[in-house]
């Protein structure tokens, strides 16, 4: 079964930027896409942004739209989040995750496999 590790979390001033990485241990592509999700202290895990695989579509949630980015290479199997103008409440623990293919991509459940989870911390 393909594993996912994130990386490239830490402790960033608003205003700031991050670049998450998510490298997965075998092939990605016999899935519909890859998504990152975050949850931040005593609250759900939430969506996100998400990336198939097939065609190249991006969604986003509302409130990261045009600061965040989400992009895969497939050939790597690598996945990242690059995140500007960072603000305080996008503290959280940021999830990469494989989606199978009845899942939907906005939903925890759309999705098989997990990482572990990276810390990304914005100070006000």
């Amino acid at each position: 079964q393909v594993q996912l590790v994130e990386s490239g979390g830490g402790l960033v001033q608003a205003g700031g930027s991050l670049r998450l990485s998510c490298t997965a241990s075998g092939r990605t592509d016999r899935n519909p896409g890859m998504g990152w999700f975050r949850q931040a202290p005593g609250k759900e895990r939430q969506f996100v942004a998400y990336i198939d695989h097939n065609r190249g579509y991006t969604f986003y949630t509302d409130s990261v739209k045009g600061r965040f980015t989400i992009s895969s290479d497939n050939a790597q199997n690598m996945m990242y989040l690059q995140m500007d103008s960072l603000k305080p409440e996008d503290t959280a623990v940021y999830y990469c995750a494989l989606r199978w293919s009845g899942g939907s991509y906005d939903r925890p459940s759309g999705y098989i496999v997990w990482g572990q989870g990276t810390w990304v911390t914005v100070s006000s």
